[in-house]
């Protein structure tokens, strides 16, 4: 963790009802951790008045966040009282946004029919068949990185790998893939990140991704059953009726989520090796530590660093009364790094005991559809990574994205040793 020593300061000196972990400058300098130990120690269950999304409360530590996440009766993740994320207006239509409902912005029973629906293609034996043209396809990627010259690890490795496999859950074009990729990111930012400059930009970009899947939606209707997403909706008797925004929404939902949580995972183990490096001899020494440490990764890296729930009730947590309507924001990056329940936290360590409990893919209900083709897509990575390469050695400052609810990579400058 190499922060400045002026939002280390900062962060011990200001206002507790001043903080406001929301903002995304602080993801951009990756600077939010000082923050949020400060609210775990004093304020675990804290109230930010104003920020850039209006009042929310922040659940800052482990125990507290899976208490949240597993209590949906009360705190809603239903688009119609609130949202799933803090920024409304990336879901909803605030501000010239597009409204995007979908299963992750339901409760039950609604929620589990969705799910259910999907939930085929990340069964066990499927991702059994997938894992050869994974190891394939990895193999490919890494065989053709240049060895001692200096390249962008993310979109080299990162966004390849999880863009061929998002083609592959969708059966979508696979020389149009990285289409994918860029209506992840549109989906999952505002204008003026970086993304798009504008509402109608993003409006637009949203409409022509809703177009396009339509026409794979129709051939895919006509046709008989197969094993990819978008016949599984279209052959759904609870999907196939699908309003053209809940459409949208859950195609978004599922780029994202197929997207996201993988993409950076691969970045951010990457710069967990650079940074505790005896940890790459430990695991290069002893490959069967490999699915260990990739639960490891994703801890440490937390790709999704925040999810949000709405509350149903008037409800009393931790000695603070959270109204009804009140935003309430379970930080998994802080609960990741909460040393009450996970030692040395902030280090990266290969052979963790129990490092699958972690806080990155959720709990309850909403636990991560796909996690375990995460941990697959990683696994192989890593299994073809320590094969070919002596070492990774990361030769710049990585290039963060400024937000509070992809905690990702646009640039991870690399040099791979063969």
């Amino acid at each position: 963790m190499d922060i400045a020593v002026s939002d280390i300061e900062r962060a011990r000196s200001i206002p507790l009802d001043k903080i406001d972990v929301s903002a995304p400058d602080l993801y951009l300098r990756d600077a939010a951790h000082p923050y949020f130990a400060r609210l775990r120690n004093e304020a675990p269950v804290h109230y930010c008045r104003e920020s850039l999304y209006g009042p929310y409360w922040s659940v800052t530590k482990f125990n507290d966040i899976v208490e949240i996440d597993t209590n949906h009766k009360v705190f809603s993740s239903d688009a119609s009282v609130g949202s799933f994320v803090l920024d409304d207006t990336t879901l909803n239509p605030v501000e010239g946004g597009i409204y995007l409902p979908n299963f992750l912005g339901m409760d039950p029973p609604k929620h589990d029919i969705h799910r259910q629906t999907v939930s085929p293609i990340v069964a066990p034996q499927n991702l059994a068949n997938l894992e050869g043209l994974i190891r394939q396809r990895t193999r490919g990627v890494l065989d053709g990185l240049p060895v001692g010259v200096p390249f962008n690890w993310v979109d080299r490795v990162s966004i390849e790998l999880t863009t061929m496999m998002l083609a592959t859950l969708f059966d979508f074009p696979f020389d149009e893939r990285r289409k994918l990729t860029r209506w992840s990111d549109v989906v999952t930012t505002r204008p003026g990140d970086g993304v798009v400059d504008s509402w109608e930009q993003r409006n637009q970009e949203l409409y022509e991704c809703a177009a396009y899947f339509q026409r794979l939606w129709a051939e895919r209707a006509a046709a008989a059953p197969r094993p990819d997403l978008i016949s599984m909706l279209a052959h759904s008797p609870a999907m196939r009726t699908m309003s053209p925004e809940e459409f949208l929404g859950t195609l978004a939902l599922l780029i994202v989520g197929g997207n996201d949580t993988t993409r950076n995972s691969m970045s951010g183990g990457v710069l967990a090796h650079h940074l505790f490096p005896a940890e790459w001899s430990r695991v290069k020494a002893d490959r069967a530590l490999i699915p260990n440490m990739v639960s490891e990764i994703i801890r440490w890296q937390t790709p999704i660093a925040h999810m949000r729930r709405t509350a149903l009730a008037d409800f009393e947590f931790r000695g603070q009364h959270i109204r009804k309507g009140d935003k309430v924001v379970m930080w998994y990056l802080s609960g990741n790094r909460d040393d009450s329940v996970i030692d040395r936290p902030f280090d990266f360590v290969a052979d963790r005991p129990r490092a699958r409990h972690h806080l990155s893919f959720g709990f309850g209900i909403h636990r991560c559809l796909g996690n375990r083709l995460a941990e697959l897509q990683l696994r192989i990575l890593w299994e073809e990574v320590f094969e070919r390469f002596s070492a990774i050695e990361v030769v710049g400052t990585p290039v963060r994205i400024p937000s509070n609810l992809v905690r990702g990579y646009a640039d991870l400058p690399v040099v791979v040793h063969a």
